[in-house]
């Protein structure tokens, strides 16, 4: 049990029957009336953000999460799989579970999130910045500027598609930004 006192950002706690992270959290001590707390709380499983106000010292329940080190390694009609890179243990993901998933290539490390109570997955979090291979994109002609900011559609190795600047070409390499989904800068 923990109350409104131990909030912080990234906090897992169970809550209508639900696991919910609190993504934002304002304490608020009015001039008139008991404090609260504002918090933003993202479901765990759905993904859903809401916003609560606490009384502040309410208790709650805190959910124990675990981040454990996985590296992905194919794709099959069971779902994703990835290996423990401690354990070497195989396990198989739900594609639903992972976010950005398109982002997601062979070899690639990424975080798993397990709820520590019942072992099993919550999600699958890839890592913010990605390196990959533009496969295809249409050359960009010098002069089609009508402002200095211009994109144009890339296909990555993955399949993803993101906007990259005109002097991007097929073969480069670029970072990605898996959150966002978009170009960050070439890779030399």
């Amino acid at each position: 049990m923990a109350t409104t006192a131990d909030f912080r950002n990234g906090l897992c706690m169970e809550f209508n029957n639900d696991l919910f992270m609190i993504v934002q959290f304002q304490h608020v001590k009015p001039g008139k009336g008991p404090a609260f707390v504002r918090t933003k709380l993202k479901s765990v499983t759905t993904g859903r953000v809401i916003e609560n106000t606490f009384t502040a010292g309410v208790k709650i329940n805190v959910a124990r999460i675990e981040r454990r080190p996985f590296q992905f390694l194919y794709k099959d009609d069971m779902g994703l799989n990835f290996m423990h890179q401690e354990t070497f243990e195989q396990i198989s993901i739900a594609e639903e579970l992972v976010e950005a998933r398109d982002f997601l290539k062979e070899g690639q490390d990424v975080e798993v999130v397990f709820h520590a109570d019942t072992e099993s997955v919550l999600y699958c979090d890839l890592p913010q910045f990605v390196n990959l291979k533009v496969v295809y994109t249409e050359p960009g002609l010098r002069g089609d500027t009508a402002s200095s900011t211009v994109l144009k559609p890339a296909e990555l190795e993955t399949g993803a598609s993101v906007q990259v600047p005109l002097f991007v070409e097929i073969d480069q390499m670029i970072k990605v930004d898996t959150q966002a989904r978009s170009y960050v800068e070439r890779v030399r």
